[in-house]
């Protein structure tokens, strides 16, 4: 929230925390002799999406305001791992295990109990999701078959997740054509991952195309000095020589 908030600077970070403990309250009280995973997923379903009637924006899909929390919470519909953001909050609110999965493309979630693990779409309302359906929402996306042998269902990190959600707004900056909006964004994800050659090359090759070539060529300088010893460093070092020359 407090990302959305940094893009929203005049919304009140207040109100968005009353409308998630609302959320929460509203679970809670649902979810007293939610046993199972079956279960869970009933009160989940029935609590953010029909009584708080979030959704997945399936006319607007690309819409940026998809992806700010804020705005999510305002129009009542977002991207997969906006919604997503929403029940994994909620649901651990409850003592409950849900994390995101790596799944590109369309964001999941795992559910799990004892053990016992079932994968929901926060895109449509909780559905649950099974391998038949990993297949087909990997084929309307990539279109080509989800390999066998891959990563995409292992859980990733609340850091990674929030990664996802920055950069589809910057996707979506930088096809509206805003350069200097998808420059703000990138720096709140460097923020978030002070370590990431990837996202810090695209910020710098940002700045210097949008003119701050000395600004991109500091940062870059300020990464080496912190990082000396960070793999893939060899890559800032060629791009900060080859801005340096585009200053003289």
């Amino acid at each position: 929230m407090l990302l959305a908030n940094l893009d929203l600077p005049k919304n009140s970070f207040e109100q968005y925390q009353d409308e998630l403990n609302l959320i929460t309250s509203d679970l809670s009280a649902a979810s007293r002799e939610a046993e199972t995973l079956s279960d869970r997923i009933t009160v989940l379903s029935e609590t953010l999406y029909k009584q708080h009637r979030f959704q997945g924006d399936v006319e607007t899909y690309d819409d940026p305001q998809n992806a700010n929390l804020m705005r999510v919470i305002d129009r009542r519909k977002g991207l997969p791992v906006a919604l997503g953001i929403l029940a994994i909050h909620a649901g651990r609110t409850q003592g409950w295990e849900i994390a995101g999965l790596n799944f590109p493309g369309h964001f999941l979630l795992r559910l799990s109990k004892l053990g016992e693990d079932v994968l929901i779409d926060p895109f449509n309302e909780a559905r649950l999701v099974v391998n038949e359906d990993l297949q087909k929402i990997f084929w309307r996306i990539h279109n080509q078959n989800m390999p066998e042998q891959s990563d995409f269902v292992q859980s990733v990190s609340d850091r990674d997740i929030l990664v996802r959600l920055q950069n589809n707004i910057k996707i979506r900056a930088l096809r509206e054509g805003d350069k200097e909006r998808a420059i703000k964004i990138l720096q709140s994800i460097v923020l978030i991952t002070p370590t990431s050659v990837e996202f810090l090359a695209e910020l710098a090759m940002l700045e210097a195309s949008s003119g701050h070539i000395k600004s991109a060529v500091e940062r870059l300088e300020r990464f080496i000095e912190r990082n000396p010893d960070i793999s893939n460093a060899s890559s800032i070092l060629s791009l900060k020589e080859q801005l340096n020359r585009s200053l003289n």
